[in-house]
């Protein structure tokens, strides 16, 4: 059985989540035929009740089973008074969700609803055996999907993690390109693509600080190496410098300077630092070589002098800084990030050939 689980998860046809839904479901049907119990509840509870990890269902389960007896006594209590009508269905859910919110106990109020409406219709004469047996196929479900979730196929994200970094960094450099080659206010629609790009790369990024999350709780309740804590280790140092790198791009999108407003050996400069910029994004080890920095020391030098030909005016009042030399500054700002990420990379090389290159 384990061979054929390990033979689908390997096909990629089915994800880890999809077959403990499967199993789950399958062995709450069988433990609710064999007592001869209705086995529809349980089903509905297996499937709504398998999480992103194991800590998930530990804590979700210890919720869902409290909620779903308050949604089984209040169906209960409405069917003995309004009988099977549709102000029976309507009380139940309505006061299922309000109790549930009200005791904080709003990750079971999904099941707790679908146990209460669903077993309205299937009511017995003894309403207290009814009330028994539904919260007993409930609680089946929610014991099965808790089982089946922290001991069978435990999640591992961290290779999702790594693929995400390395698009993300991909995308990165995609991004820094169309900003500042971009004509500020030339066209619309560029404008657009390019915010719109700009917030897919942020949710990517939520997403994957998410799948972290996951990985850091299923692991303080399943074994890991010490190597495999090293590369989760690095691979958030990663994350954080790429929120710097968000950040700093989402201050680029709005400085309103073109490049043809630098003189031609300047805008070649800033093209060419840009340029430099996207390929250490796309490369897993970031590699800067010497051109680079010559050419970021240019870059430098570059700033300084837009801020003292053009901060400061005649009469000598200071003001803000032009666009030009912020769309500078937020470049060479960008710069002391990569060198960041490139001295991480240098000492830890191996990680990132076995994570992110092979």
């Amino acid at each position: 059985m384990s061979k054929f689980i390990d033979l689908i998860r390997e096909s990629h046809f089915l994800g880890g989540r999809t077959l403990k839904t499967g199993i789950s479901v399958f062995v709450t049907a069988l433990i609710c035929g064999f007592f001869n119990l209705p086995v529809v509840f349980a089903v509905i509870t297996a499937i709504v009740t398998i999480e992103h990890t194991a800590a998930d269902s530990i804590k979700k389960a210890a919720i869902r089973f409290p909620a779903s007896a308050i949604g089984a006594l209040l169906a209960t209590a409405f069917y003995a008074v309004f009988g099977k009508s549709a102000l029976t269905f309507a009380l139940a859910a309505m006061l299922t969700i309000a109790i549930c919110h009200k005791l904080k106990l709003d990750d079971g109020i999904l099941v707790a609803t679908i146990t209460a409406t669903a077993m309205i219709p299937d009511f017995q004469d003894q309403h207290i055996v009814s009330f028994l047996t539904r919260l007993g196929t409930t609680s089946i479900g929610i014991v099965v999907s808790t089982i089946v979730n922290f001991f069978l196929l435990p999640p591992n994200y961290t290779s999702r993690i790594f693929q995400s970094i390395n698009d993300l960094y991909g995308h990165s450099a995609q991004l820094l390109e169309r900003i500042v080659t971009a004509e500020k206010g030339a066209s619309q629609e560029k404008t657009r693509h390019i915010n719109r790009s700009y917030r897919q790369l942020t949710a990517h990024l939520e997403k994957t600080f998410q799948l972290s999350q996951y990985q850091r709780e299923e692991w303080k309740y399943h074994k890991h190496t010490n190597e495999q804590m090293r590369a989760f280790q690095f691979s958030q140092r990663k994350l954080g410098a790429l929120q710097q790198i968000v950040f700093h791009l989402g201050n680029l999108q709005y400085v309103q300077a073109n490049l043809s407003e630098f003189k031609p050996h300047e805008r070649k400069l800033i093209e060419k630092v840009t340029n430099s910029y996207t390929e250490i994004l796309k490369d897993p080890a970031h590699h800067m070589s010497e051109e680079h920095f010559t050419a970021v020391e240019k870059l430098d030098d570059l700033f300084w002098k837009w801020k003292e030909n053009h901060v400061e005016q005649e009469n000598h009042f200071r003001q803000h800084l032009p666009p030009q030399t912020i769309l500078i500054y937020e470049l060479l700002s960008l710069h002391d990030v990569l060198e960041e990420i490139a001295e991480l990379c240098h000492s830890n090389q191996r990680i990132i050939n076995r994570c992110y290159i092979e």
